[in-house]
């Protein structure tokens, strides 16, 4: 008999062994040896027991296969110091990157700072109760997030629990928030439009399918607006929204989700959360979460859209987790991987081509600046990784301009080539018309006398500039904009008051709609063509006439010198 087998058989107040050293092929040797005698013992209790009935020996052998061993290894470490979100952990050797760690309350952790000889883990929840020396156990897996059309409709927090009092989500699966940017074999170029129903947007700075286009401007002055106009015109357009708001107020997401409801859009939107109430940890996971279901939406071969909002509240989450974690900070006090955080989100943006699905994720991220300077820190990093910007300034908020873009700072780097055609024929020269009535109004402020021309260009230079206001939640069909633009550009408006063009372009677009549906339905489809362009003046010829007929316009007489 294997001296081995008396370690088995010793009770807990035997002595200890101290016999030779032990070896896991011998110990594997011993067991199964061990559990043969178990076996044979089994096999001849026929012979010397009297089993007479079938429930006997079922009543025998569940008793016998209660008795198994099982070796079951576990990964676990220990918990050195716990703090503001963040636990150091000893142990835990071949954990990954942002894989969860389970603590003794069951709060899940996330391993994210990976040294030699500990763990820096940020918990994923209160942590009221973690201590230093709990054990803390490896869970496997990778943060994931529930997916599907399930989550349309229903705002939940960054780890996709539903928070909305809706019940329970049906998911499709689970997808991991990290997950590598498609390759670019696999893109293929920018070439649909993605209309935001915004006139200084579609116009000048358009967007198409895949991209990613900053908003970027001071607090209070229309970004979220813009924002929320751009997923409400994507109403019957097959665009599934993703709204993350980070770092918000639960009162400003209510508000959002009211809107949204008001509007029909949470039908195909879903709103993600991580508020300012939140640990870090949440806030930084949040836009990854999102990311993660626009993700499944494209990969299915559909079109999504996600919104940032915002990113310099992800930025700052980050910094601080950082700082906890004991990492040495750079410029502004940010980690040094802070350009990575935001980049390596904003890739998984695509267009893909037709090989993977031909789906489509755009990603409109917002950030703040301070006091105009778009030269900061974050702003420049996010500048730098997207497509374009589009730049709300403060002073034309203040003078009522809104949305307040400013045309000359901001830029759509490949949406040009995705615009609807209709609107690009339009609208080719309306930046260059906007920039030089912005710079003679600047010198006429001096009081210089004015000649005819120069004063009639910054009258249609007023005209345009006031027809690309437009109130908010109202957004505009391409084929509307097209119309009312053109009659901008060609000077039709300029026998129009200032404070009657709004009133004019209301009227308008209704006549169109009622008895020129036809051509809507031709701008809507990017055609425009010399006859079209014919029909469309013979239109506006004869709806001034119409509006001096009923008294809207009255002739303005001239003054005999």
């Amino acid at each position: 008999m294997s001296p081995y087998r008396n370690l088995f058989l010793k009770n807990s107040s035997d002595e200890p062994y101290e016999g030779p050293e032990l070896h896991t092929d011998e110990l594997r040797g011993d067991f199964e040896d061990y559990i043969q005698q178990k076996k044979d013992l089994i096999s001849g209790l026929k012979d010397s027991l009297n089993l007479d009935t079938p429930s006997r020996v079922a009543a025998l052998q569940s008793v016998v296969n209660q008795q198994g061993y099982q070796l079951i290894a576990k990964n676990a470490g220990t918990v050195k110091k716990v703090g503001g979100g963040v636990a150091i952990v000893s142990g835990l050797r071949g954990v990954m990157e942002n894989e969860l760690v389970l603590f003794p309350d069951g709060t899940f952790g996330l391993a994210m700072d990976l040294h030699e000889f500990h763990v820096g883990c940020v918990i994923l929840g209160p942590g009221e109760h973690i201590q230093a020396g709990d054990v803390v156990y490896e869970t496997g897996r990778v943060v994931d997030v529930p997916v599907g059309a399930g989550l349309l409709g229903r705002v939940v927090n960054a780890l996709g629990q539903p928070i909305d009092g809706l019940g329970p989500i049906e998911a499709d699966g689970y997808r991991p928030i990290e997950f590598p940017a498609t390759g670019f074999i696999y893109r293929s170029p920018i070439d649909t439009p993605l209309q935001t129903g915004i006139k200084a947007i579609d116009s000048i700075i358009p967007l198409g399918k895949g991209q990613r286009e900053l908003i970027i401007g001071d607090r209070q002055t229309g970004k979220s607006a813009i924002a929320m106009d751009t997923v409400i015109n994507q109403k019957g357009e097959d665009v599934y929204c993703i709204y993350v708001c980070i770092g918000q107020k639960m009162s400003t997401v209510a508000q959002i989700v009211n809107t949204f409801q008001e509007y029909g859009a949470m039908d195909y939107t879903t709103v993600i959360t991580a508020s300012a109430e939140d640990s870090p940890s949440l806030i930084y996971l949040a836009p990854y979460a999102g990311c993660a279901l626009a993700e499944s939406f494209m990969y299915d071969g559909k079109d999504a859209l996600i919104i940032y909002d915002d990113l310099s509240k992800h930025a700052i989450a980050y910094r601080q987790l950082s700082l906890l974690l004991e990492r040495p900070a750079g410029r502004e006090a940010y980690p040094g991987d802070i350009f990575y955080l935001h980049s390596r989100l904003l890739e998984r943006s695509a267009n893909l081509s037709k090989e993977k699905g031909g789906g489509s994720m755009t990603a409109l991220p917002v950030v703040e600046t301070q006091a105009g300077n778009i030269s900061a820190y974050i702003p420049t990093n996010l500048i730098s990784i997207t497509d374009g910007q589009i730049y709300l300034s403060s002073k034309l908020f203040d003078e009522g301009i809104l949305p307040a873009i400013d045309i000359g700072l901001s830029v759509s780097r490949v949406g040009g080539s995705a615009q609807n055609d209709a609107m690009r024929a339009v609208s080719k020269n309306l930046s260059l018309d906007v920039a030089q009535y912005l710079e003679l109004r600047v010198f006429a402020r001096f009081g210089t006398e004015l000649d005819a021309e120069t004063r009639q260009q910054l009258d249609r230079g007023e005209r345009i500039r006031t027809i690309l206001t437009q109130p908010q939640f109202e957004p505009l069909p391409i084929a509307h904009q097209v119309a009312v633009i053109y009659a901008a550009i060609e000077g039709y408006l300029d026998q129009v008051p200032l404070d009657k063009i709004s009133e004019f372009e209301k009227r308008f677009i209704k006549h169109l709609t009622q008895y020129h549906a036809g051509l809507l339905t031709e701008f809507a489809a990017g055609r425009w063509d010399e006859q079209l362009e014919k029909e469309l003046k013979d239109t506006l010829d004869d709806f001034i006439t119409r509006l001096y007929e009923i008294g809207f316009l009255e002739e303005i007489e001239e003054m005999e010198i």
